[in-house]
């Protein structure tokens, strides 16, 4: 009898020990797993910080863009007027045909930059749109590992 419940005391002491053991394990584990999950949104939130510099970067490449766009469009009004002027004024075939290839010129010009300039305000629009989506992402992640703690 007295055996008995010596080897009953020894097992409900290892079984306590077990089981604190077994706690403070899967506390470690729990606790590891929320610091990797708060360093990982501490990244994921510097990276989006990034990502809205870089954003706002483009948007001022476009709107210098837009500027030189425009004084283009006003070079080549200039030019036509130009070329209105000699045509009025009787100037030589060569100096015309030089104002009108000069215009043909700027008009490829334009063109081109008008094509960049539309490529690049869609790569900004797909950017922004990946940013509101990365910020909607990390907002559930802050608010999973809120609810988790």
């Amino acid at each position: 009898m007295a055996k008995k419940w010596r080897t009953d005391k020894i097992m409900d002491r290892l079984s306590k020990i077990l089981g604190a053991g077994f706690m403070a394990s899967s506390l470690l584990f729990v606790s590891t797993s929320a610091f990797a999950v708060d360093g990982e949104i501490k990244g994921d939130l510097t990276e989006l910080r990034q990502d809205h510099k870089e954003l706002h970067q483009d948007n001022r490449e476009i709107r210098g863009d837009r500027r030189e766009l425009r004084g283009d469009f006003k070079e080549l009004k200039g030019d036509r007027r130009e070329l209105r002027a000699d045509i009025k004024s009787g100037a030589g075939d060569t100096e015309i045909a030089q104002d009108r290839k000069e215009i043909r010129g700027d008009r490829r010009e334009i063109k081109g930059d008008r094509h960049q300039l539309r490529r690049d305000h869609r790569e900004r629009r797909g950017d922004r749109r990946e940013l509101h989506g990365d910020r909607r992402e990390l907002r559930r992640d802050i608010s999973d590992y809120k609810a988790s703690n």
